[in-house]
């Protein structure tokens, strides 16, 4: 089998990342509708992502977010996209590339899709891989209800 020097792979994430973004840019316009709300996990140590010192300690490698009641000056840009949430009751801004998304889930409507996240090369030597903290996927399933949500993961694609 031929090497695929095209890396299909990425180029599918990639778009698959294109429907995060225009679900945001959805709601940066007209707001959540109806029951849609969001929970998206994204690797916290990812270059561009900017989370405060508080939120980076009690979350060193991931993190999950939830879009629904309260939050604040959602932004959206081709890249990336910046929240402001409350934690304990303290505010603060996010702002998150879209590489860095690991998961995405509008459990209102059972739809879920997981990321390969990968390292983009730096001097410094990358964070080695862990077990995810907190999955969207498993924060999901807690709030659906019992219906399992239908998560698309692009592994089942891949060559083994």
């Amino acid at each position: 089998m031929p090497e695929d020097l095209m890396r299909y792979d990425q180029l599918a994430q990639n778009a698959l990342r294109g429907v995060v973004r225009e679900a945001l840019r959805k709601v940066e316009k007209s707001g959540l509708p109806g029951e849609h709300h969001f929970y998206i996990q994204f690797n916290t140590r990812y270059p561009g992502v900017s989370i405060g010192e508080r939120l980076s300690a009690r979350y060193p490698r991931e993190m999950t977010v939830v879009l629904q009641h309260q939050f604040y000056n959602l932004q959206v840009t081709e890249e990336r996209f910046q929240v402001e949430l409350s934690f304990d009751n303290i505010p603060e801004k996010l702002v998150i590339p879209f590489a860095a998304v690991k998961g995405f889930l509008d459990p209102a409507v059972q739809f879920g899709l997981q990321f390969e996240v990968v390292e983009m090369k730096e001097e410094q030597p990358a964070p080695p891989a862990a077990k995810p903290e907190e999955p969207a996927a498993e924060a999901a399933e807690a709030a659906a209800d019992g219906d399992t949500p239908k998560v698309v993961s692009l592994d089942a694609f891949r060559k083994k």
